[in-house]
């Protein structure tokens, strides 16, 4: 049995390898704060079997190496961690140096052009994604762990009469290229070509960044801020909201429009990420939210 890790900036995701066509099975996550948090090696005591573990890892050496550390006492088994390259399994990435793109970035590429050969197995367009869950807890100053940790669950996406998901006009086409979005601390953008060429991409602040740096540089007084996505905010902290959502969603559309002036076809679009279903309502086509999209190209080197 192989353990899949992907170590972002925030929280850390993993799944086993399990059927024929050799998918991540059910993902985890959790926000890592730095260092393996207790709910994970919990988590981690109860897999028994693991024979390899891949890793990618773009969040801090202090997590990285708490990874080492478990998977040498739990399953005593190799680690291969991957790292980016020019070109592997049929992507060819657009960087002049490619190892300056982040090692999930070209997972991403990875999974997206695996999957557009198999579009039976991409999550259904516009349907609710079961939740993922997240094991989370409140750490203690000085680095200890508080004793009042809760499981929650983190939903892909939350349909609702305030938050509806939007009608799709246009749907892909076969053949066509791709647009990854990964929401997350950051929110990148790539546009991946129909003959595994990567386009290139963008990289902007997530969520919460915009909001926290838009505090931080004024004279604004903190306010509470929660989605609003309606686009018209109504006081400063709804305005703020709104902004932070309508901002990357708006440069999902012009790039995708830009894919497609470019390549004469309607682009596929993916979204992954723990902000993905926060901005899917807000896009106008269709979407495929693929919250183990990284793990799904971790697997192609399995």
């Amino acid at each position: 049995m192989k353990l899949l890790i992907e170590i972002g900036n925030t929280s850390l995701k993993w799944a086993l390898l399990q059927g024929e066509a050799g998918l991540p099975g059910p993902m985890a996550a959790a926000r890592h704060f730095g260092a393996l948090p207790i709910d994970v090696l919990a988590s981690w005591d109860q897999l028994g079997g693991v024979e390899r573990v891949l890793v990618a890892s773009v969040g801090p050496d202090t997590v990285l190496d708490a990874v080492k550390t478990a998977v040498a006492a739990y399953w005593q088994c190799p680690l291969t961690p991957i790292e980016t390259s020019a070109e592997a399994l049929g992507v060819r990435v657009a960087y002049a140096e490619p190892e300056r793109l982040g090692v999930d970035r070209f997972l991403a590429l990875i999974g997206a052009h695996w999957l557009a050969g198999r579009p039976d197995l991409l999550t259904g367009a516009l349907e609710q994604v079961k939740p993922e869950p997240e094991l989370t807890y409140k750490p203690k100053p000085r680095g200890g762990f508080s004793s009042d940790h809760v499981p929650a669950v983190k939903p892909t996406v939350s349909p609702s009469p305030e938050r509806p998901l939007p009608r799709h006009s246009e749907t892909p086409e076969s053949g066509c290229a791709t647009l990854i979005i990964d929401a997350g601390t950051a929110i990148t953008f790539d546009a991946l070509l129909a003959d595994g060429r990567h386009r290139g991409g963008q990289i902007m602040p997530g969520i919460s960044m915009l909001r926290e740096s838009l505090l931080r540089g004024t004279r604004l007084p903190p306010h509470q801020t929660l989605d609003q996505h309606d686009p018209w905010g109504i006081d400063t902290g709804p305005a703020i909201a709104a902004a932070s959502l309508q901002a990357p969603a708006a440069l999902a559309e012009r790039l995708r429009s830009v894919l497609h002036q470019e390549t004469g076809k309607i682009p596929r679009l993916l979204m992954t990420g723990g902000d993905a279903g926060r901005l899917a309502p807000l896009l106008d086509q269709t979407v495929h939210l693929q919250p183990d999209l990284v793990l799904i190209g971790l697997s192609r080197f399995a």
